[in-house]
């Protein structure tokens, strides 16, 4: 069973998802301008006044976006590098850089057709996300299911087994029976997920600027130990990107498409742009315009691949640890390549960077599950299922070998993908439409744009009434 899901998602990810991925982030990219360029100062500026709330019961722009970073920064970004430089070698790295660029103008998108779509829960909390906006805009509600039982598959149940397995692996060294890292991670999450959304974003909030920033720091620090070594690095990871290393003795096509398809899939799985994940925290925010959580999107999905990833990337090529084919990949190999920069304490660093990153990942998937479940069914009984099932995959997550978890989920993640990138070129009018104002408003000094539903009337029968008023 495990050899035919290896072979569809070798199909899905080798022949289809790589070009779709880019080819849609360069279509996003160029009709919108380059808007990850053109407004990334105002995403900045945006993220910087934007934690105020008008009631408690509100979720700030800032609380959503901290919830999309807690799920986009998890195991991905440690051992996904790792894994991604070990198969792919140094090149995989400007491959991540590449889908990350294009990716930040596709999560643009993504996010602001969430706003756009979004449902009113009427407790002062919203949702939404792919689902939504597919019924909404599209009126294929069957394709919305489709799409949210991939996402409870992929998110509620196999990547919080993921980053059960990966905090208990961190740990392994420290002797910590596996069923008591479980037990400890059911209890903790137990008390955020069962206070909802606005438990999650408000942990979110905390703990992941903290993190983000203090991983960095130590990456810096690595940079600066090595400083005369960076133009090298840099140089080895374009020339390995197009296979010139390899050129001269042949196999050069092989290492360029082993490097693309490493570097994209481990691109994507931490930076989630595209796959429609994101927008579900995106949602959930009080924002003044729909296009204010567009940028919100790109600035997390430079956050997760360009400042987080390449942080790790550089901890390893700097460190001289890695040896293409010796076995020692993944969280094992970052470990090795912290301890040599930094000494015996490095492996305790990155175990408390997996604690942290894995986390805070574990909450926010619980939530895109919950969000994707409520679109099947608004059923409180069995959100309250689905949330002890959530709780029971974290356990067994710790306890045991997920090469098969990881097929699934590679498999539905795929899934989500296509039927993600589908309908958002099939919304991208409507994209371009919304982001115009946005544009307007800024051209004509308005610091924050304002969306009013009354320049849209095309738009009025799409949208929830209780929504934009």
């Amino acid at each position: 069973m495990i050899h035919i899901i290896d072979a569809i998602n070798n199909l899905i990810w080798g022949n289809v998802l790589i070009y779709l991925l880019i080819g849609s982030g360069l279509f996003f990219t160029l009709r919108t301008q380059f808007v990850q360029l053109r407004r990334f100062p105002q995403a900045f500026r945006i993220m910087l006044n934007s934690r105020q709330r008008k009631s408690e019961t509100h979720i700030s722009p800032f609380q959503a976006f901290c919830t999309s970073l807690a799920a986009r920064i998890g195991t991905g970004n440690i051992a996904g590098v790792a894994i991604a430089i070990y198969l792919g070698g140094p090149g995989a790295v400007f491959w991540m850089w590449i889908i990350a660029l294009f990716g930040m103008a596709t999560s643009v998108a993504e996010n602001t057709l969430a706003q756009l779509y979004k449902t009113n829960n009427h407790d002062g909390t919203f949702r939404g996300g792919p689902a939504y906006y597919i019924e909404k805009a599209m009126k294929m509600r069957w394709l919305g299911i489709m799409f949210s039982i991939a996402m409870i598959i992929a998110y509620g149940f196999a990547f919080n087994s993921v980053q059960a397995n990966s905090i208990a692996l961190a740990f392994k060294h420290y002797g910590i029976p596996n069923y008591w890292i479980g037990t400890i991670l059911v209890g903790v999450s137990s008390l955020i997920i069962f206070g909802g959304i606005r438990s999650i974003s408000r942990v979110a909030e905390m703990i992941v600027p903290v993190m983000a920033i203090g991983y960095m720091i130590v990456a810096l620090m690595v940079v600066a130990l090595h400083i005369t070594e960076l133009p090298a690095m840099l140089t080895l990871i374009v020339k390995s990107a197009f296979g010139l290393k390899t050129a001269a003795s042949g196999g050069a096509g092989y290492m360029i498409s082993q490097a693309m398809m490493q570097g994209v899939k481990r691109g994507l799985f931490s930076n989630e742009a595209g796959i429609g994940s994101a927008p579900n925290a995106a949602a959930t925010a009080h924002s003044m315009h729909p296009g204010n959580q567009g940028m919100f999107g790109m600035l997390g999905v430079f956050m997760d691949t360009i400042i987080v990833c390449t942080s790790t990337a550089v901890i390893i090529l700097m460190s001289g640890v890695l040896v293409p084919g010796n076995g020692v990949t993944g969280v094992q190999l970052t470990q090795a390549a912290m301890t040599s920069e930094v000494g015996v304490w490095g492996e305790h660093l990155v175990a408390l960077a997996i604690l942290l990153f894995a986390f805070t990942s574990i909450i926010a998937n619980y939530y895109y599950g919950e969000s994707s479940l409520r679109f099947i069914s608004d059923n409180k009984k069995l959100v309250s299922v689905f949330r002890l099932l959530v709780l029971g995959m974290i356990f067994w997550g710790a306890e045991s070998n997920l090469t098969t978890v990881w097929a699934f989920a590679d498999l539905s993640m795929g899934m989500m993908t296509f039927i993600n990138l589908t309908a958002i070129l099939a919304l991208s009018k409507i994209v371009f439409i919304v982001l115009k104002d946005y544009d307007d408003q800024l051209k004509q000094g308005i610091a924050q744009p304002i969306f009013s539903r009354k320049k849209f009337p095309f738009l009025d029968q799409s949208i929830d009434k209780d929504v934009w008023k």
